[in-house]
């Protein structure tokens, strides 16, 4: 005889797989990387008992005020992120949940990534030297610069460098510091030429600046909008495409001049 069943008896034989799927996704660890805001180190300053900074072959300047480059803290590249992490995650403001390979290149084992990481900071500390000096029209035979920060991997500090090295050889440009005495953080890779690139994680590095006491943040104007998803109270944004648009910005700042905004 033929078994007939009830519209809800039907929807809910229907919902056990689904609920069984469900608690399968919740224990499997999916492609995800969870962020989170991470420290932030002033170049101007000291990391670990050394100058983040040190130049030979030039005369350098004494600085007031901070330069903060910012990070995000994820899990790892071999870090198992379930269901109920990316729901708590989608549901907070200070974590964001992103896809792991946004995060870290593929295909490679957990010492590959982070020599690969290591990499990229490295040749972010070359051309954010290459810049600095370009803008300033120092000669790179002459002038050595040695950038000091372990620990730290990727490009994204790269327009922090730079701003770094300008201050400390020129400041401003007219005897003052290019900061203004201000707590400034950022983030923003940087390539020989000075053009400034996005770099992901900015509304977790505003959070961290904020965190650390900036009142300004420097972010490519490409991540105006991320920036401004979940921008702390007090903390102004001023969106940059160059190193000579940067300082020009800043002096402004320091002058009460025309400054651009997201």
């Amino acid at each position: 005889m033929p078994l007939s069943l009830s519209r809800r008896a039907t929807l809910g034989l229907s919902a056990l797989p689904v609920a069984a799927l469900l608690a399968v996704a919740g224990l499997a660890p999916l492609p995800f990387t969870v962020a989170q805001p991470g420290g932030t180190s002033d170049v101007l300053g000291e990391h670990d008992g050394k100058p983040v900074i040190t130049i030979e072959g030039a005369q350098t300047r004494d600085t007031s005020g901070e330069l903060r480059m910012t990070t995000i803290l994820a899990t790892g590249p071999d870090a198992d992120v379930d269901f109920g992490d990316v729901v708590d995650g989608w549901f907070r403001t200070d974590r964001a949940v992103m896809p792991r390979d946004a995060v870290y290149p593929s295909g490679g084992s957990v010492k590959e990534i982070e020599e690969h990481n290591v990499a990229e900071m490295r040749k972010s500390q070359n051309s954010a030297v290459a810049a600095a000096l370009n803008y300033l029209d120092e000669d790179p035979a002459k002038v050595k610069v040695d950038l000091e920060l372990a620990g730290i991997g990727g490009p994204s500090a790269g327009l922090l460098f730079s701003l770094g090295i300008v201050d400390k050889l020129d400041g401003d440009g007219a005897g003052g510091d290019l900061t203004g005495g201000r707590s400034i953080a950022g983030t923003g890779t940087i390539d020989a030429d000075g053009k400034v690139g996005p770099v992901g994680g900015v509304s977790l590095k505003t959070q961290a600046a904020k965190r650390d006491g900036a009142t300004v943040f420097l972010v490519p104007k490409a991540e105006c909008a991320d920036a401004q998803a979940e921008l702390p109270k007090g903390l102004r944004l001023i969106p940059v495409t160059s190193l000579e648009q940067t300082v020009e910005a800043l002096r402004a700042l320091d002058k009460g001049g025309d400054v651009p905004s997201c």
